[in-house]
Order: C-alpha cells, then structure tokens, then sequence
C-alpha cells in the first residue's frame, strides 16, 4: 500500500451506490485484511440522481479523524463529483474514474479510467457499475486484497445476486490487470528503446 494509511473518496450520483462501494472497501479492509478504516458518506438535496460521496480511510494503526483531508484515491463515477472533489486529491494522488460520464480536465496526475457503466449495461444490469468499479479500484490500487473484498460483495450485496455480482467484480478487477500490464508493457518497450 505504500503509505500505512490511505484517504479515499468515492464519488457520483444517488443511485449509483457510492456508498454501498464504499462500505464493502471500508468492510474488506476492516473484517477481510484486519486493518482499520472509518467511513463517511453524503448525499446531496435529492437522493436518487443528486450529488454522493462516500469518504473511506483505511490504516494499519488506529484513525484519529474520520474525515479525509487530502485524498490519496479519487474515484469518480459522475462528472458533477469529479468537479467538485477533484481539488481535494493530494500532489501525488490517484485518479480512477468511469470514462464515460466523466472528463477530466486540469488534472495531470495518475490517472486510470474504465468504462465501468457501458460494462454494466453489457451484462444487463446497469446497477452493477460500482461493482465493477470495485474490482478496478481493487485491481488498480491494492488497497485492499481481491479475496477479501470478493468475499465482501458476495456478502453485502442483494441475496439471489451473489454471482453475478462476483462476476461483475472480476471484470473490473480482471480490466484493471490488463490496464496495468499495459503499462508494464509500455515502460518496458521504452525502457528498451
């Protein structure tokens, strides 16, 4: 993990389940990898369409303030959240986001995308998006391990959707393997020229 603690925030809008993913990376840390994490979630004036934020920290010590400061994780789900949090992520922070509701402008620092929501709508289900982001936050970061936080999306989401959330978690998390071999690849062609 780098760092012994990480401040993550999770953003989008009412409906998508950013608080839901927020928990389950909260849950997997706290119950699966045996570290500490708080969470703190906001919603905007209207529940369903309006703005969401889940703010997750997750240490190996004790958390003495639950609110994150500057961020180390951005993940944005909607561009309403990504122009709102996009200040708070640190010089060295990192960015995931949904490539098709969000662009990112002025940002120049790490940044890593996925169609999480076209995915979803490929395996019937749209609500799926934040699991599959899930995978990918899993996958792209190493916040929190992949069998921990399986264990925790058959655990916590609907009774009777086990599997195919599982399977829209590995999706994600099997992307996020491919974006940073890609990458491995890239840095080896140059490393090489």
């Amino acid at each position: 993990m780098g760092k012994t603690k990480k401040e993550i925030i999770i953003t989008g809008f009412g409906g998508q389940g950013i608080v839901l993913a927020g928990r389950i990376l909260g849950q997997s840390a706290t119950l699966g990898d045996r570290k500490h994490s708080t969470l703190v979630q906001a919603y905007g004036p209207e529940a369903r369409g309006g703005a969401c934020s889940a703010e997750v920290i997750i240490s190996e010590g004790f958390i003495h303030y639950p609110y994150v400061r500057s961020a180390d994780i951005l993940v944005c789900m909607s561009q309403g959240g990504y122009d709102k949090f996009i200040s708070r992520i640190n010089d060295d922070g990192m960015l995931l986001f949904d490539s098709d509701l969000v662009k990112v402008t002025g940002f120049s620092g790490k940044s890593y995308s996925i169609p999480c929501t076209r995915m979803a709508e490929d395996l019937g289900r749209k609500m799926m998006a934040n699991i599959i982001m899930m995978g990918f936050i899993t996958s792209i970061t190493s916040t929190v391990s992949s069998e921990a936080a399986r264990s925790t999306v058959a655990e916590t989401v609907p009774k009777g959707t086990e599997e195919m959330n599982i399977k829209a978690f590995d999706k994600g998390y099997d992307y996020g393997v491919a974006v940073l071999k890609g990458i491995q690849k890239k840095a080896a062609g140059k490393a090489g020229a």
